[in-house]
């Protein structure tokens, strides 16, 4: 009877690597507004902890939820998705061309 727990992952934009090993990630969401329908961007900032500091800000990266590490940090790292230094390098090479 080894009922695995399934693990919570998201995906969202870093947007601070400047503590040691703790990267902070935005996680934004679109939920229907309850009256007017509308669909309204919502985002959260959770904090997740990066063993190897290879994260850099605007990174796209996967965090999965664990044990409580800290106090406000209960996410590992998972994957980094698309690096950010590759997204701008592609954006200068575009503008190039133009």
């Amino acid at each position: 009877m080894s009922a695995e727990k399934r693990v919570r992952t998201v995906t969202g934009t870093v947007v601070s690597d400047k503590m040691d090993k703790t990267i902070t990630v935005l996680v934004e969401r679109k939920e229907k507004h309850p009256i007017y329908g509308k669909f309204v961007r919502r985002s959260t900032k959770l904090h997740a902890h990066d063993e190897k500091n290879e994260c850099r800000v605007g990174d796209v990266v996967t965090i999965a939820e664990s044990r409580p590490l800290s106090k406000t940090k209960t996410w590992n790292l998972v994957q980094i998705q698309e690096s950010a230094n590759k997204a701008l390098l592609e954006i200068e090479e575009r503008a190039a061309e133009v």
